[in-house]
């Protein structure tokens, strides 16, 4: 990827988690822009968002939903040629390595063969 895409991808998750927090609230869930991955043309946007708590499918649809209010916020703060069209993505890779901690908390503590002893 090329710096200038990775520069507009930061710089995106920053102005959309900062509209996300302003502008919209969801009770009983955390909300936050993990990533952005923007389309080489600069027309489209993947925004990976994580969501702890309940109601992972409402707090989705409600962002795709007003994903032009988010968008005319940010073309105001970000000055590009074409503000990309946003499309909000659940990001599980929290949920993944949450699950990998249980089961390696799992794996420690399961029974371990003695060592062998070393012959002389």
């Amino acid at each position: 990827m090329s710096r200038r895409l990775d520069k507009v991808n930061e710089l995106l998750k920053r102005e959309i988690s900062s509209v996300v927090q302003k502008e919209f609230e969801f009770t009983g869930s955390l909300v936050t822009v993990s990533a952005v991955e923007v389309a080489p043309d600069l027309k489209d946007a993947k925004v990976w968002v994580s969501i702890l708590g309940k109601g992972e499918d409402a707090v989705l649809e409600k962002l795709n939903k007003q994903h032009g209010l988010i968008q005319g916020r940010v073309a105001k703060r970000v000055v590009l040629r074409n503000t990309p069209v946003l499309r909000f993505v659940q990001d599980a890779s929290v949920e993944r390595g949450v699950d990998v901690v249980n089961l390696l908390d799992e794996v420690a503590k399961l029974p371990t063969a003695p060592p062998e002893d070393e012959e002389e």
